[in-house]
């Protein structure tokens, strides 16, 4: 099937589906300056061990060596532009085709581009909490603190130790990733979107869609089973699908992504 003839699928697929959700990675967040983790030779996990950088024991053993690591990564993820990936997902919200989005980053890029029902199955960088007392705080307090010398930063309460609002290796799934798997109860058709579908439990989540779509650089261990595979540029594949749908991406802003 020619590219073109596969845009035009799934945008039948978009129209008859009754019930339509996305399920985004990585990859969808590549446009706009975030690596992804496990791509050859780029990917993040290519460069670090995860287990030893970016786990809940690694952050218990040596919280100082744990931010030195991540938080730099963290903070440029928080200063990065939705691409039109995460526009055209939004849109497609809006119009009714797509009831939302369950996502595996933590790079807060889908509410940044306005989408309403957003699953962050593996959390986000907008707020963290004390390990001791609980107490939340603003993400940007936890980064200041950092950046004024405070390694590892502190809690304003109890001084006890903050930790970032996402689920680390060895942390158990959060609220998001239970809700996803109720909402995606009876869904037609499963938009995969920059994911290398790998890592579980999400990567078990397109088993349970009628129709799955597959948009990414890379093949997958589920193309076999998807009703279109594109292994192009996220925001390539949406600016057409929405071309297609005769639709516009809001004043075409992706293209205002900044690279860190």
């Amino acid at each position: 099937m020619q590219y073109i003839d596969k845009i035009k699928e799934i945008v039948r697929l978009l129209k008859e589906s009754q019930k339509t959700l996305a399920l985004t990675g990585a990859g969808i967040s590549t446009e706009s300056g975030i690596p992804d983790y496990r791509s050859p030779q780029t990917g993040l996990w290519e460069k670090h061990d995860p287990i030893k950088t970016a786990s809940l024991s690694a952050l218990k053993k040596d919280p100082a060596q744990f931010y030195a690591i991540n938080l730099e990564r963290w903070t440029a993820y928080n200063n990065a532009k939705p691409n039109p990936a995460h526009y055209a997902l939004e849109r497609l919200e809006k119009t009714g085709l797509l009831l939302g989005v369950i996502t595996q980053n933590i790079d807060s890029l889908h509410v940044k581009a306005g989408s309403n029902r957003v699953w962050e199955v593996h959390g986000h960088l907008r707020t963290c909490h004390c390990m001791s007392c609980k107490a939340e705080h603003d993400f940007s307090n936890l980064a200041a603190r950092f950046k004024g010398g405070e390694n590892p930063p502190r809690c304003l309460k109890c001084s006890g130790i903050l930790r970032p609002d996402v689920v680390l290796f060895e942390d158990r799934m959060n609220e998001d990733f239970f809700q996803a798997t109720q909402v995606i109860s009876g869904c037609q058709l499963l938009l995969v979107v920059g994911s290398s579908l790998t890592v579980y439990p999400v990567a078990g989540l397109p088993g349970v869609a009628k129709q799955i779509v597959i948009i990414n650089k890379t093949p997958t261990p589920w193309d076999e089973e998807a009703a279109v595979v594109i292994n192009e540029s996220a925001g390539r594949v949406f600016r057409d699908i929405m071309a297609e749908l005769g639709e516009q991406l809001p004043g075409e802003l992706g293209n205002t992504a900044e690279n860190h």
